[in-house]
């Protein structure tokens, strides 16, 4: 075999692993995202290419090069590098050099130049050389002795790899860019010409010259720009050139010699990790536990959140899936998980909406790489004979109701509906891969595909590419079993993979160990419960209320028109521009990106405050809203077997850990105007039943007692006082039985305004007073509460230095853009930070109380069930006889769920509806 040269892109990695990771933070506070980019690269080449024995790191040099001399505009338009990238620089070159890679700087000549050189002289030396980068321009590099590698993509490109993709061969890439023009460096192309024109001229005239010799030939506006170019082409092609034949020393024999592999510096190495906070690296280096002590980086260890780039590098499990399809078989397999420690499993079925799906196969996998998938519903032409879902249910039923059998699977609330749509409830789930991801680093991406990615660097087998997607898309019913059974025990394989991977980041944290099974994996078991149980709706009320609504948006329609002085379209944005700004000449409040005046809701609501045809126009939009979005489509949404409604709640989708409910989203009915408070008339009891609404009390002002531990704000919850009073004695300077309902209201404001981190000005806008005043009232609060002065100014130091706050039980509330350069977004991370924790901790006391509720009436054997779960709120269904019972009962239940240093307080309300009982 050939020796083999292995060139890093240096200069094209660090910003692409800087922009991937922005916001990774070492135990100090310094940014490491591209200091931790590069490193999981460079330990990946050196896994995936062993024998390499020569290699080197290639880095831009600072100053000009000969581009620059040529042609002043060249990279003109690339903005200064980040300071913090600059804060990575050396750090990067001192982990290089510690893990034995050359680094090559060559003042006066660009990175790429440098690899073009080193490549062309490894040939002479009979060497082949792989260069790993992302560039586009290296490819004209590529020969028979020189590819490419894109670690991000796993892309490799060989000659044919380099058609494949551009549509050109190697040797016409240089003249394919200048065609195209490089945007990145500022090198301007033909006007109008993209990747397909350029392929279209160099196939049809072979080069760069052919085309020019024909450029009069070419009709059309992109042949007028050709003929503009042409004396432009020339210069463009030097530029876009990778030279090879730089003067790299002052002995060019000799080189590549000195490119030889070095073995790594490991005393170097540990002290890097353990400065920067690479626990994960350490703990391989130094074989010892303890490398786990101590702070972690700002996303929760170096187990990287985003690309392949910077996955882990897991060396990918040779894979043995089959497929079951007899009962000998079966059987086989019901031993195997019986026996095992922990199973994978996964279903595939006829819907994505659980309550209607039916069961179209089970998959399978105890160990990393094997795995079984079992169909039951499969039809199709030429469709083998399979088992039939009721014998393999059958057989499978014990095992999957053993709550001593241990069960992991990516998000198992669904799966656990489809096994109930077959009369099986699903027990023994200890782990949800889903849940892991969701627990460690909630800011990011949880689906499955993602976390391969991110934590296997497997590109595994999508949906889209089994059924195909938009008209053409078939059911999994329709797949053949094949194929069906490679992607489905893929699924139960990546699941027990991650597993592995992911649970170590929450087991070696207590409070996301707490989180984790304490309160989101029973939170899912109950909310699976809570989605089954449904919601009674009157259809017949809704009705009657779209079609009052339809009646008041005529009448606002007509009132409109009056305004305007003429008809329009009401729900033209174009129209109701040209009657703002052109007719009525009202100000422009702020623009479209592209530069037309807005009249999005934002605008309405500040025009509004001062002409009288915005506010109509939002009223009409507000009911527009009600009437499409639930009076016209609840009744629509009603199951037929059940006569009611089921949402789903999304339990992996806010950072703050607040659920989101969805099909149809109960949780944005709103109550503060009449119209959506009637909607809620419609969520009815069952005969003999009635509708129990509880729901915890000024539960965010309460944490925010906890957290900040003010001394004035403690007093006065222990005392059982009304907290908004309190506050405007405080800030007024009465006592508390002098304060007015004006005083009081600006109180509220000013309470819940703080812990949102509303400023003097937004302060000001909604109380309606001058931002000197509304600044003097934020002083006066911050004297005389300074617990929660101090709890904000050192929420915000946390913040930065960690890049997450916490909430009281430990749950990681991420803030990528704490330490953004961009000031608008830096400073909404840092209201966010103040909210945060509240937030946060307020989701984790209700989900807390959904389990010890759920808990109490299955213990109890009561027939009383929870129906719905809204921000702070539970709603349960309750027989009349139980009523009393779970009225002294649930705000108990929900008072104990936590000890803080405030009491909480659970308010219950009862009525035939769920308007009466909130």
């Amino acid at each position: 075999m050939n020796k083999t040269l292995l060139l890093v892109d240096g200069s094209s990695y660090l910003y692409r692993a800087f922009h991937a990771m922005p916001d990774l933070r070492g135990p100090n506070g310094a940014p490491t995202g591209a200091i931790y980019g590069m490193i999981n690269m460079l330990r990946r080449l050196r896994k995936d290419y062993p024998d390499a024995e020569y290699m080197a790191c290639v880095f831009d040099a600072k100053g000009k090069t000969f581009r620059d001399d040529l042609y002043a505009e060249y990279k003109a338009q690339r903005a200064s590098m980040p300071d913090d990238l600059v804060k990575q620089i050396e750090p990067i070159h001192e982990a290089v050099r510690a893990m034995g890679w050359p680094i090559l700087m060559v003042e006066g000549i660009e990175a790429d130049d440098v690899i073009g050189t080193l490549a062309v002289e490894a040939v002479k030396h009979g060497m082949d050389t792989v260069i790993s980068t992302g560039d586009k321009d290296l490819a004209q590099l590529v020969n028979d002795r020189v590819m490419l590698i894109n670690t991000m993509s796993n892309e490799k490109l060989d000659r044919d790899g380099v058609i494949a993709k551009f549509g050109v061969p190697p040797e016409r890439i240089i003249d394919y860019l200048t065609l195209i023009g490089d945007t990145v460096d500022n090198v301007p192309g033909v006007d109008k010409v993209g990747p397909k024109t350029a392929v279209k001229w160099l196939t049809q005239y072979g080069t760069l010259d052919g085309i020019v010799e024909h450029a009069a030939e070419i009709k059309g506006a992109v042949g007028d720009n050709l003929r503009r170019a042409l004396d432009w082409l020339p210069q463009a092609k030097t530029l876009i050139t990778v030279k090879t034949d730089c003067d790299l020393s002052d002995h060019m024999e000799g080189i590549i010699e000195s490119l030889t592999q070095r073995p790594e510096d490991k005393d170097a190495m540990v002290d890097f990790f353990t400065r920067n906070g690479f626990k994960t690296w350490l703990r391989e280096l130094t074989d010892k536990p303890e490398a786990n002590e101590g702070s972690a980086p700002a996303t929760g260890g170096d187990t990287a959140p985003q690309g392949a780039l910077f996955a882990d590098d897991a060396p990918e499990v040779e894979k043995h899936y089959e497929t079951i399809l007899t009962e000998a078989d079966l059987e086989r397999w019901l031993q195997k998980i019986d026996s095992a420690a922990l199973t994978s499993i996964d279903t595939e079925t006829t819907s994505l909406i659980p309550m209607q799906a039916q069961l179209v196969g089970i998959s399978l996998c105890c160990e990393p790489g094997v795995a079984a998938y079992i169909p039951v519903a499969h039809h199709y032409q030429d469709v083998p004979q399979q088992l039939s879902r009721e014998l393999v249910l059958e057989k499978m039923k014990p095992w999957l109701e053993d709550a001593s059998k241990a069960k992991v699977g990516q998000n198992l609330k669904y799966d656990s509906h489809i096994f109930a749509n077959h009369g099986v409830n699903l027990r023994g789930i200890v782990h949800d891969t889903l849940l892991e991801s969701y627990v460690f680093e909630s800011h990011r991406s949880h689906d499955m595909d993602s976390l391969a990615l991110r934590h296997l660097n497997r590109k595994t087998i999508t949906f889209q590419e089994v059924c195909g997607k938009g008209a053409s898309q078939i059911g999994f019913e329709q797949v053949e079993i094949g194929r069906a059974t490679e992607y489905a025990a893929e699924d139960a394989d990546i699941t027990l993979q991650l597993h592995h991977r992911m649970w170590p980041n929450v087991a070696e944290d207590n409070g996301l160990t707490f989180v984790y099974e304490k309160i989101e994996l029973p939170t899912a078991v109950v909310l699976q419960k809570i989605e089954r149980n449904g919601v009674l709706i009157d259809p017949d009320l809704l009705a009657k209320q779209s079609n009052e609504l339809g009646k008041r948006m005529l009448e606002i329609e007509q009132n409109a028109y009056e305004l305007a002085e003429q008809p329009f379209n009401l729900n033209s944005p174009k129209q109701i521009g040209e009657i703002f700004f052109e007719k009525l000449k009202l100000p422009v409040v702020k623009k479209t990106p592209s530069g037309s005046p807005s009249t999005d809701e934002e605008v309405l609501q500040k025009l509004a405050e001062d002409y009288p045809l915005p506010k109509v126009l939002l009223e009409y939009r507000g009911l527009s809203k009600l009437k499409s979005t639930y009076t016209d489509k609840l009744p629509k949404m009603i199951d037929p077997t059940t006569g009611r409604v089921h949402t789903n709640y999304a339990q992996a989708v806010a950072v703050t850990g607040r659920l989101a409910s969805n099909d149809p989203n109960l949780q944005n009915i709103p109550i503060r105007n009449a119209e959506g408070r009637r909607i809620r008339e419609a969520f009815i009891a069952a005969p003999g039943n009635v509708i129990v609404s509880a729901d915890y009390s000024q539960i965010e002002l309460r944490i925010m007692a906890h957290i900040s531990g003010d001394e004035n704000m403690l007093q006065a919850f222990a005392d059982g006082e009304d907290i908004h009073r309190a506050t405007a004695a405080e800030i007024f300077g009465v006592e508390r039985s002098a304060v007015d309902s004006e005083q009081r209201r600006y109180a509220k404001v000013i309470n819940f305004g703080l812990i949102y981190g509303m400023s003097a000005f937004g302060l000001a806008g909604n109380l309606g007073i001058e931002r000197s005043a509304a600044q003097s009232y934020i002083e006066r609060y911050f004297h005389r509460f300074a617990g929660v002065k101090r709890y904000m100014d050192e929420t915000r130091l946390e913040a930065k230095a960690r890049g997450y706050v916490q909430t009281v039980f430990g749950r990681r509330l991420w803030l990528p853009e704490i330490n953004s350069p961009n000031g608008p977004r830096r400073q909404g991370a840092e209201r966010a930070a103040i909210n945060a924790p509240m937030q946060g901790t307020a989701a984790d006391l209700i989900k807390l109380a959904m389990i010890a509720v759920q808990g109490w009436l299955e213990t109890e054997n009561l027939q009383s069930k929870m129906i719905m779960q809204v921000h702070d709120e539970l709603v349960l269904e309750v027989p009349e006889s139980e009523l009393p019972l779970v009225r002294e009962k649930l705000p108990e239940l929900m008072r104990h769920v936590a000890q803080l240093k405030v009491p909480l307080i659970a308010e219950v309300g009862v009525g035939n509806n769920w308007d009466k009982a909130h």
